[in-house]
């Protein structure tokens, strides 16, 4: 294919999405007609037209005549033109993933088999082309491992009624693709679909109260019931099937390598809504859905295999079992053909699901046994070669989600554990003061009582409800373990760790509920990963030091030992940006990674870096794929988990063909990543000592530049919280979390999430880019291309900044100016993050050689560039909208005022596709 012939085919693709964009903003404006009269749509135009004006040259006189029109709005008008364009970036982002869908789809009917660049088949196939052994991808699966771990995580600003009106929106745009419709079909299509837009525009965006937290568990559920479930065993199948053809004559069974897990229900850290009882009717409602799921395929199966004993022979084993297990049913629930052998046992095994029952499945392993007997069965009188998928496909199922579904994290603020030690020391006198004791003694105390079989916690003892809270998380892990399988809860994570002893705490309250238990013969039994979470700059800087200290202690290997040798450890990337700038808290991240791989080395201990992305640029967030391309590759090979949140939950796993695509690039990077990691013996092509040492350069100016503004101008945070819409957010409804920690209005206590959010909102986003530009500009040029060119991690690290600077707008941006009141300090403070801006751009320009940002994924870059005329208008109909709120004397408009800055916001996430 020529390169004309490629530009051509890529102006096709962008034809067929503007085609989309262009029919669902017409059908927008019929039902804007309909719905609020031709005034409705004329005015939505006539702003439009307006601010797009102003994008091509500024013009006082149109700009003042903007203000103007949109400053005396009626009330009434104001907010239907407010929701017009939210919902016109709704409908945009449809098409958007209907486009995805409908590129891979051209590329799996290409004729050369459609090897679409991050797909699995690809991924193989490079493999084999560089000489990459079968040997070499057997052992590498062994290890290799990708959990994905769904929060609560308060981001997502669109309510679930809107996100399935989307659902059915997409469904009928990509019917609509088909070619094979008469014309009377397609009529019929286009008048459902607009019937949904109709809907969409009836629909309140708005949530009138708080997520409660199982509301949230709801929410994450709904991801797995409509497509995890499915694509997940996809991903495997998919993989098995292209190591068979591009290596044949070996037996390929991939390993369970990608799963999900989650936060939800879990995660206690500065939620006092997440309880034991909570935690627990979360494990409840997971295993009603896996079992659910579970009865709907036995069902499909029971339809199908309708083989007979008089037309074929089936194994021993499972007519013996259909023998002794039907008695177990009464006559009216048996299948009542007995010689239809599959579909009497598959009769049996419904039963056995059902929990009340005295004989039912005790775990997924019996379930799993049953499968497999069938299987083997099977395998006596089916054709060989052509396995029963769907058979395959629950086998792989209750593999991957057994009757838990998902494993629950268990998370806690270390000041939790300190406090609840510091009482039970008090107790039974083993220290007066033991949060005042220095680290040293700390850690003797702690190691003194792991390493003593007798309990410390008598059971009469009056704890106060704090220290009594603490404990119960810990009793319920252990019923949970007996009730739900250890898979249920394998990982407790402490927030803000700090010191070695932040988990010989935890340890400690383990052994206290039976979790951790020392035997009198010395050997430990322990059922619950440990896991510190280094979340700030000074903490990351720390963690190599906190963890030797705990690889040093022998109880501490044995307790490693029962976890397969292996050390989780989470690392944060909102506080660290928050703290430090994105530019220094990416490079923290990176040499905290190495320095303790390199450590833990020494110490043959596994590490499984666990990555508290958010979906927000500003913390941690950006494609999947490229995620894992930035970590350093030695990190790989022992397994990795990454969080997903918020917006990316719908973005990604709302449909299934994006579901399968975002997990199929995802794996496609981790295998390819880690097979030339595992081929290559030294990583000195990856990256060289003088391109850290440039970093380290790189990220102290950075550092020191971002805390000037942050931390050492006065002005900074009255100027944060008056020039965004900070103090309207928490009327948001969208998370069941307090937006501060203990609720303080001190900076260091707000949360990372509306930190990100607020200057998203405001088109600054500073936290995804502010200070790069200085430490860039230090570098060495020359080096900084070839970091660009050669170092995963450096290049995505830019892509991202480009991606960041794309996304603020600062024109629209210098709008919110009007709404702090210390004009001076606003003036002056904008004017160092538009200096800084133009730096960093020309930083970023010179290290890519581009002409402009994102020149190297044009299609990113034209949705940035369509969708910002469309978003200016949101943006001057929020300041308009927050400055009234803000001088409101009386109540008696401020609830609808609200109403319409909720609106906006929830407009500008959409338009922007990122929130926090």
């Amino acid at each position: 294919m020529t390169a004309k012939t490629e530009t051509i085919k890529e102006r096709d693709h962008h034809a067929a999405l503007r085609r989309d964009v262009k029919f669902l903003g017409n059908m927008l404006g019929d039902v804007l007609v309909h719905q609020g009269g031709q005034p409705l749509l004329e005015m939505v135009e006539k702003i439009r037209e307006m601010t797009k004006s102003l994008r091509s040259h500024a013009d006082e006189s149109i700009y003042a005549d903007l203000k103007a029109e949109i400053s005396t709005l009626d009330p009434e008008l104001r907010k239907q033109v407010i929701r017009a364009f939210a919902v016109y970036f709704h409908l945009v982002n449809i098409a958007e993933q209907n486009h995805r869908i409908r590129r891979r789809r051209e590329y799996q009917f290409q004729e050369d088999s459609g090897k679409q660049p991050g797909s699995l088949e690809h991924a193989v196939a490079s493999l084999k082309e560089n000489g990459v052994s079968s040997e070499v991808i057997q052992q590498l699966l062994k290890t290799l491992s990708l959990e994905l771990i769904i929060t609560a995580h308060p981001t997502e600003a669109t309510r679930r009624s809107v996100l399935e009106i989307h659902k059915r929106i997409a469904g009928l745009l990509h019917s609509l693709d088909q070619p094979i419709h008469t014309e009377r079909e397609r009529a019929e299509l286009e008048d459902r679909l607009f019937n949904e837009v109709v809907i969409l525009w009836q629909t309140d965006e708005l949530r009138d109260r708080k997520p409660t937290v199982m509301d949230e568990v709801a929410n994450g559920l709904y991801y797995f019931d409509e497509t995890l479930f499915e694509v997940l065993p996809q991903i495997h199948q998919e993989l098995e099937l292209c190591l068979s053809k591009n290596y044949p004559g070996q037996e390929w069974h991939v390993p369970n390598f990608l799963r999900f897990g989650s936060w939800i229900g879990g995660d206690r850290d500065g939620n006092p809504n997440v309880t034991p009882e909570i935690t627990w009717k979360t494990l409840t409602k997971q295993r009603a859905l896996a079992l659910r799921k579970y009865r709907e395929s036995l069902k499909v199966l029971r339809k199908r295999l309708s083989q007979s004993t008089k037309r074929v022979a089936v194994s021993d084993e499972l007519l013996a079992s259909v023998q002794e297990e039907t008695p177990l049913l009464s006559k009216g629930e048996r299948w009542q053909v007995e010689h239809e052998i599959y579909r009497c046992k598959l009769t049996i095994m419904l039963k056995k699901l059902d929990q009340q029952q005295a004989f039912c499945y005790r775990s997924s392993d019996q379930l799993l046994q049953d499968l497999k007997m069938i299987q083997q069965s099977v395998l006596l009188h089916h054709p060989k070669g052509y396995e029963l998928k769907s058979l395959q496909k629950l086998i792989r199922q209750v593999e991957l989600f057994g009757f838990h579904l998902a494993t629950l994290d268990i998370r806690n603020h270390s000041g939790e554990h300190e406090a609840a030690i510091k009482e039970i020391f008090h107790s039974v006198n083993l220290a007066e003061d033991y949060s005042s004791l220095p680290e040293e003694k700390k850690m003797q105390l702690l190691q003194d009582v792991l390493q003593d079989p007798r309990p410390l916690v008598s059971f009469k003892e009056n704890y106060s409800k704090e220290t009594q809270d603490v404990l119960d998380v810990f009793h319920m892990i252990r019923r949970a373990h007996k009730e739900f399988g250890t898979r249920s809860i394998e990982v407790y994570l402490i927030s803000m760790t700090q010191s070695a002893s932040d988990l010989l705490e935890v340890m400690v309250l383990a052994k206290e509920a039976g979790i951790y238990r020392l035997h009198p013969d010395g050997r430990i039994e322990s059922r619950l990963n440990v896991a510190p979470l280094l979340e700030t700059i000074d903490d990351l800087v720390a963690g190599p030091k906190i963890m030797e200290q705990l690889f040093q202690l022998d109880f501490y290997q044995k307790h490693l030992s029962e976890q397969n040798n292996l050390q989780e450890i989470m690392l944060g990337y909102s506080d660290g940006s928050k703290d430090g700038g994105t530019l220094t808290a990416n490079w923290k991240l990176y040499k905290a990674q190495q320095e303790i791989h390199d450590m833990a080395k020494h110490y043959n201990v596994r590490l499984k870096f666990f990555h508290g992305r958010g979906g927000s640029l500003g913390r941690g967030g950006g494609p999947l794929n490229r995620s894992l391309l930035s970590q350093p590759a030695e990190t790989l090979g022992d397994g990795v988990k990454i969080t997903e949140q918020g917006e990316v939950l719908s973005s990604r796993y709302g449909l299934y063909d994006i579901a399968y695509r975002s997990l199929e690039q995802a794996a496609s990077t981790l295998i390819t990543a880690a097979a030339h990691v595992s081929t290559e013996a030294e990583q000195s092509n990856i990256r060289t000592g003088e391109w850290e040492k440039e970093m380290d350069e790189i990220s102290s100016v950075s550092l020191s530049k971002y805390q000037e503004l942050v931390f050492k101008d006065p002005d900074f945070l009255t100027y944060f919280k008056e020039a965004t819409p900070l103090p309207e957010l928490g009327a948001l409804n969208i998370g069941s979390r307090p937006m501060s920690r203990k609720g303080s209005e001190r900076f260091e206590d707000l949360r990372a999430i509306p930190w990100v959010f607020a200057w998203t909102q405001s088109r600054q986003l500073l936290p995804a880019w502010y200070a790069a530009g200085t430490g860039l500009s230090e570098g060495n040029l020359d080096n900084l291309k070839q970091m660009y060119k050669k170092w995963p991690f450096f290049r995505s690290t830019i892509d991202n900044l480009q991606m960041a600077l794309l996304k603020a707008d600062l024109m629209a941006a210098r709008e919110y100016l009007a709404m702090v009141e210390n004009k001076h300090a606003a003036e002056r403070i904008f004017n160092d993050i538009e200096t800084e801006y133009v730096q960093t751009k020309k930083a970023l320009l010179a290290i890519t050689g581009q002409n402009e940002l994102m020149d190297h994924i044009p299609n990113i870059q034209e949705s940035v560039r369509l969708r910002n005329p469309y978003v200016d208008p949101l943006s001057f109909l929020q300041v308009d909208v927050i400055s009234k709120l803000r001088k409101k004397d009386e109540e008696s408009d401020a609830g609808e005022l609200l109403s319409e800055v909720l609106l906006t916001i929830n407009g500008i996430a959409a338009g922007l596709r990122n929130t926090g």
